[in-house]
């Protein structure tokens, strides 16, 4: 089940970057169009596994305002980190999601994406939208995201997987390894996961 979450997050940020586009309407188009790929190159991937990481950064990477997301997973850590700790961040937390998303995708075995009403805020600069996923014999997972108007963009922020905020679980993981370890110490544990084979 756990693959299935992280592919609905994968299909959702493949969404087309359209601020006039409705956010719902983004995911369920989007969604058809990743699952329809998926089934057509199943073998192949199957074959070449590490063919799915060109695919998540090419349509995946361009949706995530990670800049931001790393903001608010470091928070107070954020603005006391040099700026060459806040690139080196930036960039091996991104890496660590990347890696997360490809590996659900191969492992996509027919789960149903459920879309439920989406909340717009009144400013209509950020939007939740609502989904949950489904397979055969277990429970619904609710998945909640979050996305915000980054000039004429719509963003992914952050998402809740029943209930539980990416972004507030990775700040509370993170805290407490940067507390042992200093924000130095968590990019170089970060960059020994990222490793192929880690």
């Amino acid at each position: 089940m756990i693959s299935g979450i992280w592919l609905v997050l994968a299909l959702l940020l493949a969404a087309p970057a359209v601020a006039s586009a409705d956010a719902e309407e983004i995911v369920r188009q989007t969604s058809d169009q990743m699952l329809t790929e998926l089934k057509e190159r199943k073998q192949e991937l199957q074959a070449s596994p590490g063919k799915i990481y060109a695919l998540v950064e090419h349509i995946v990477l361009p949706r995530f305002d990670f800049e931001r997301m790393s903001q608010l997973v470091l928070g107070k850590h954020w603005p006391r980190a040099s700026e060459g700790e806040k690139e080196a961040f930036v960039k091996v937390f991104r890496e660590l999601l990347v890696r997360t998303y490809a590996t659900a995708l191969l492992n996509y075995s027919g789960q149903e994406i459920v879309y439920l009403p989406s909340h717009k805020a009144a400013d209509g600069k950020e939007v939740t939208v609502n989904t949950k996923v489904q397979a055969t014999g277990a429970p619904a997972i609710p998945i909640n995201y979050r996305l915000y108007l980054n000039g004429e963009e719509w963003q992914v922020y952050d998402l809740s997987i029943d209930g539980v905020s990416l972004v507030s679980n990775y700040r509370s993981t993170f805290s407490s390894q940067i507390k042992r370890h200093k924000l130095s110490g968590l990019i170089e544990r970060l960059e020994k996961r990222n490793q192929p084979g880690s």
